[in-house]
């Protein structure tokens, strides 16, 4: 993991790949709650007896949005920034899903910082403005999970 005094110390990082994750298990579990949270209980998330009969490999699958906001949770263990205020999730840009997570993968996020922009007003004075490639991967699998450009305000202390 990567530790940092201040936000602004990110920029050495511009163009630089800052770090990779832990590995995360996925398991059935999460994937229920995500389901319950969201709504969203299509049978391949949560039915596994159908899943077991009708999806390729037998498994169902986590939902993409599941996985994609993991990315903050993920971050942690990247990099952390020691004098710092308060971080907020600004956006993300270009997210594909380019393969699914099965129940039982284990992914990780690996990061590369793409910008860092002190804030210029509209409410984003004190902070700072972090674009990040993400990408998470799935143990054993040449294909990502997914791809996405990840925006992150980070305030000073």
């Amino acid at each position: 993991m990567v530790v940092l005094d201040r936000p602004a110390d990110l920029e050495a990082w511009i163009g630089k790949e800052i770090g990779v994750s832990e590995w995360l298990a996925i398991d059935q579990s999460r994937i229920d709650d995500f389901a319950r949270i969201s709504g969203d209980d299509h049978w391949l998330h949560v039915d596994v007896e159908r899943a077991r009969r009708e999806m390729p490999d037998g498994k169902t699958i986590a939902h993409g949005f599941m996985t994609l906001s993991l990315i903050p949770y993920l971050v942690r263990s990247v990099y952390a920034i020691t004098h710092r205020g308060r971080g907020l999730n600004y956006g993300t840009n270009k997210i594909r899903f380019v393969n699914p997570v099965q129940v039982g993968d284990r992914i990780r996020l690996r990061q590369r910082i793409k910008a860092v922009e002190r804030g210029q007003g509209g409410g984003q004075e004190g902070a700072t403005r972090v674009v990040s490639d993400c990408t998470i991967e799935i143990e054993g699998k040449e294909r990502p999970a997914l791809v996405a450009e990840f925006l992150m305000l980070v305030y000073d202390e």
